[in-house]
């Protein structure tokens, strides 16, 4: 098989959640287990970091996977679901896995696939564990797909379990509360494996103390201990780099840390990065990284090195991401209520000409409540809807007309990269255009 044949044979033959939605997710650990076993248990053999949570745990992933390679670590990063290059999931320091070793995958193990019959994600996070064995990583970072509790990629007992924090997102599979969703998300944390949470809520915050008190797992709030508190200048307000003064129990403990990613919620997943390595070098790190990869050099080096070169060390994409000047043009892969209104408070802030105008491309996918998102976008800005080109791409005549009621005024396109050229068409240079709405739209146009 080439490896085009192997990718056709991955996404036609095993159900993939991005392409038909909730049918794709297997609520139990059954076929992960079995595959794994089939593969000699590969999910043993490598020290590994279990990242979940509603928002942030794609941009927590890479920024500790980037530490951790900055700390001299050969560094293995699973995350889902990929923009561009299905290879993106897959990672050690930031090269993605060989397509010789996809088909070599694929082709040795056909006859476990088909008699276990796994999703599309069971079989990538199988493979997933079998590269990073394989390879003898010194640690793996893996972002949970969907949920927690019943995710393919909970066989894993790592050094430390992080939960960024929760919100409302796939409640037709995860719950309709904030508690029934921290219960899910709170399946990662394991017997007397230290979990750091984000964010204190309090409708999430009872259910972790309570799971992690049953679990005997020391349990640290980064937002109670933590805080990164960005500095702004008008010429760095939409940049891709952003600096931030972080404050530990109210003193200054970073001072101008520059970070390599930029948008809304990324203040927050700094204080949880740095809570997340506190622990680990309390705990672990120490041993992990090799004598003499520190010596000589201040405890928090590691940190600063991998923040501020996180897009090329881990190839960190989609995120509050410009990709064009003159108009502006900024991807971002929020999609649901805590990240949209996030990313649009961000968005108002952004200094702009009295006369600039806002562009929005957007579209959803179809098993989306987007009643409980439409209200947050903004009215004054003019409207391209489009469909992904996924089979669970919202049709963007009927999201034309979902928006209507929501004063959102515009025009719909057959594809997200027509929308697109009408975008830029339309646009003065002075104006900003946002692509927004699912990762699959943004995954269009970068």
């Amino acid at each position: 098989m080439t490896y085009r044949e192997t990718l056709d044979f991955l996404y036609a033959q095993l159900p993939m959640f991005h392409r038909i939605g909730p049918a794709a997710f297997k609520k139990d650990l059954t076929n992960t287990l079995a595959l794994c076993e089939h593969l000699g248990n590969p999910h043993l053999k490598f020290k590994s970091i279990h990242i979940g949570g509603t928002n942030g745990k794609g941009s927590v992933s890479n920024m500790l996977a980037a530490v951790f390679q900055a700390s001299g670590l050969k560094t293995g990063l699973y995350v889902s679901p990929h923009y561009k290059d299905f290879r993106e999931r897959i990672k050690i320091n930031g090269q993605y896995i060989p397509q010789k070793q996809v088909v070599a995958f694929v082709e040795n193990n056909r006859g476990a696939i088909e008699k276990i019959q796994p999703s599309f994600f069971e079989l990538c996070v199988a493979m997933a564990f079998d590269h990073f064995a394989r390879e003898r990583v010194d640690v793996a970072v893996i972002e949970v797909g969907l949920g927690g509790r019943l995710d393919s990629t909970n066989v894993i007992t790592p050094l430390l379990s992080v939960i960024t924090n929760i919100s409302y997102d796939h409640m037709n599979m995860l719950g309709d509360t904030l508690p029934e969703i921290a219960f899910e998300k709170a399946g990662i944390i394991k017997p007397g494996v230290p979990v750091v949470v984000g964010e204190t809520h309090p409708e999430s915050t009872p259910v972790f103390i309570k799971k992690a008190g049953e679990s005997g797992s020391k349990i640290t709030f980064a937002d109670q201990h933590y805080e990164a508190r960005e500095k702004l200048t008008d010429s760095e307000s939409d940049s891709s780099s952003t600096r931030y003064d972080v404050f530990k129990d109210g003193r200054l403990f970073l001072e101008n840390l520059e970070v390599q990613a930029a948008g809304p919620f990324q203040a927050k997943n700094v204080a949880t990065v740095l809570q997340a390595f506190e622990v680990l070098q309390e705990q672990h790190l120490p041993a992990l990284i090799k004598s003499g990869n520190t010596k000589g050099r201040p405890a928090n080096d590691p940190l600063r090195q991998g923040l501020a070169n996180l897009r090329e060390l881990t190839r960190f994409i989609g995120r509050w991401q410009i990709i064009g000047r003159n108009p502006t043009i900024l991807c971002d892969s929020a999609h649901n209520e805590a990240g949209l209104r996030s990313a649009f408070d961000k968005i108002n802030q952004i200094p702009k000409s009295p006369k600039a105008r806002l562009h929005i491309v957007t579209g959803f996918v179809n098993d989306k409540d987007v009643d409980k998102v439409l209200g947050l976008f903004p009215a004054k800005a003019r409207y391209y809807f489009a469909k992904a080109d996924i089979p669970r791409g919202l049709d963007a005549g009927v999201l034309q007309e979902k928006a209507a009621p929501y004063g959102m005024k515009g025009r719909a396109y057959s594809t997200v990269k027509n929308a697109l050229k009408a975008a830029k068409r339309a646009a003065s240079p002075d104006d900003l255009i946002v692509v927004i709405g699912s990762i699959f739209v943004v995954a269009e146009v970068i």
